[in-house]
């Protein structure tokens, strides 16, 4: 569940620092042919958000210790960069594949399982590939831009790969449903603890938010799509 959020907050911090921040309510774009059904669940999801989720997380931030958190991350993104090798080979990137790869290897040997990134130390980048991104490459259309309450914003196109990215999953495959719970819980609050400075951002700088996320995500989806290369649209709404 952590990539969507993710990448939104990523953007959006870039988007603050160029002071690149949407003051008014446009109408739907394309991209957004559903935004009355978004803007509805949106409107559902901001005091969930606000009252419930976002004191949790900052809970959690305040309360364990940054050394514990760090060796969540780095458990969650071992199996991400797992996912993104995978991901790397079918979009005929062999040299991040490589590197993502090589990443799984050093920090599951030397770093007992991927709870510590050597990998990152020996400077091996990350490739941060995903089953969206290669539908993208393969030419799929992205289609319309959805908004999901705790979920957050993706797009049918990333939204069908992050169905296969849980289906592939290898904590789905614990038996134990208590400790597969447990995983993706401490996922999810691994994710939004990361993006929990950027949320913070957007609820400053953005007088309307859900034009703000939604922009940020989809410039940020194509960004890493396309490798930082994204077509030209006419319409860059």
């Amino acid at each position: 569940m952590n990539r969507p959020l993710l990448m939104c907050a990523a953007l959006a911090a870039t988007l603050l620092s160029a002071g690149c921040a949407t003051t008014t309510r446009t109408a739907s774009s394309a991209a957004d042919p559903l935004e009355p059904f978004n803007r509805a669940m949106f409107a559902i999801n901001e005091p969930i958000d606000r009252d419930i989720i976002r004191p949790g997380i900052r809970a959690y931030v305040d309360n364990v210790p940054r050394p514990l958190r760090q060796v969540v991350s780095n458990f969650n993104n071992n199996i991400e960069d797992f996912f993104s090798g995978v991901n790397g080979l079918l979009q005929g990137k062999p040299e991040k594949a490589g590197h993502d790869f090589g990443r799984v290897i050093v920090n599951s040997s030397f770093g007992f399982g991927g709870l510590i990134d050597f990998a990152s130390d020996a400077g091996i980048p990350r490739g941060e590939e995903d089953f969206g991104q290669t539908f993208g490459v393969w030419g799929a259309p992205q289609g319309p831009y959805l908004f999901i309450p705790l979920f957050g914003p993706t797009t049918v196109r990333d939204g069908s790969g992050f169905v296969i990215r849980v289906a592939a999953n290898p904590t789905q495959h614990i038996p134990s449903w208590e400790a597969r719970t447990a995983l993706s819980f401490i996922g999810y609050v691994d994710a939004r603890a990361q993006a929990l400075e950027a949320q913070g951002l957007v609820d400053k700088a953005a007088l309307d938010p859900y034009t703000f996320i939604r922009r940020s995500y989809l410039q940020r989806r194509d960004y890493l799509t396309y490798d930082g290369k994204p077509p030209r649209k006419e319409n860059d709404e």
